[in-house]
């Protein structure tokens, strides 16, 4: 009896639990779709990639507020141009928007899952390279990237050409 009992107690203690633990829920979207929150950094993300927006459904490309985006596929920058772009989304948004580090990048990727990035915060992500603000230090030609398919990071020269997602810090 007693046995019947303990399990009951831990079978009720685990399913309470399990629950909780099954459907956390790493992000947060916000109300107008256009912003995502890292709950476990506090990292406040642009959902779509520069180039893209929020159409209320998903991410489509548009024109960009920096120079020379596509209206056909979602723009891609040098590490300068990015750097630039940052601080033109920033200056004419009023929101204090930057390049992520490489750390910062890496940590919302999931080198378990392909495409690496969480499909259902962040749509219709481009595969393939986003840059970092962080630059390689032992050439200064080069930064590093992560890429949005696989999860994994790398160096690249500066004058490639690679996709944007911007991000804050929390409040």
């Amino acid at each position: 009896m007693k046995i019947a009992s303990l399990a009951t107690l831990c079978c009720t203690c685990l399913l309470g639990i399990l629950p909780i633990a099954a459907f956390a829920q790493p992000y947060v979207i916000s109300t107008d779709g256009n912003e995502v929150t890292d709950q476990k950094t506090g990292l406040i993300w642009r959902r779509c990639a520069e180039g893209m927006s929020w159409n209320g459904t998903t991410c489509s490309v548009t024109p960009s507020a920096c120079a020379h985006a596509s209206t056909v596929t979602p723009a891609t920058f040098t590490h300068e141009e990015a750097l630039k772009c940052a601080t033109t989304i920033s200056a004419a948004s009023l929101v204090p928007w930057r390049l992520p580090n490489v750390k910062e990048l890496s940590s919302i990727t999931d080198i378990r899952s392909i495409p690496a990035l969480d499909s259902a915060a962040f749509p219709a992500t481009p595969a393939g390279y986003f840059w970092s603000a962080s630059p390689y230090v032992v050439a200064a030609a080069s930064a590093w990237y992560v890429n949005s398919s696989i999860g994994d990071f790398s160096i690249s020269l500066r004058t490639n050409t690679y996709y944007v997602r911007l991000v804050r810090a929390g409040q």
